[in-house]
């Protein structure tokens, strides 16, 4: 029973660490840019888009294509920066325990 005592003990302090590091991570602000700067997105730790700055010199109606290519590239750099910071905080929640690839926490 002493055990079991211990154990649930362990999984009420992850929990606390968990939740701490959900609120850090909506709190984190990444940006992510492309075209030299031209382009900057800015996202939570969540994933949540905050801030998109296109510069007007690529606000050419002939050339559509470009910024369209431009602002995928920057939400892609901005939403792999997102998960890296993720990665970490979960490592840390995790005393760096390796999970499962594709289990996500939370549950």
């Amino acid at each position: 029973m002493k055990n079991l005592a211990g154990l649930m003990k362990q999984a009420s302090q992850m929990q606390a660490k968990m939740e701490a590091a959900q609120s850090n991570l909506a709190s984190l602000v990444v940006e992510g840019s492309a075209g030299a700067g031209l382009v900057t997105v800015k996202l939570t730790g969540k994933g949540e888009m905050r801030d998109l700055k296109i510069d007007p010199q690529l606000a050419d109606p002939t050339d559509i294509e470009t910024l369209q290519d431009l602002i995928v590239a920057a939400y892609t750099d901005a939403k792999a920066k997102a998960e890296a910071a993720s990665s970490e905080a979960m490592r840390d929640v995790t005393g760096g325990l390796d999970l499962p690839a594709g289990l996500k926490l939370p549950f």
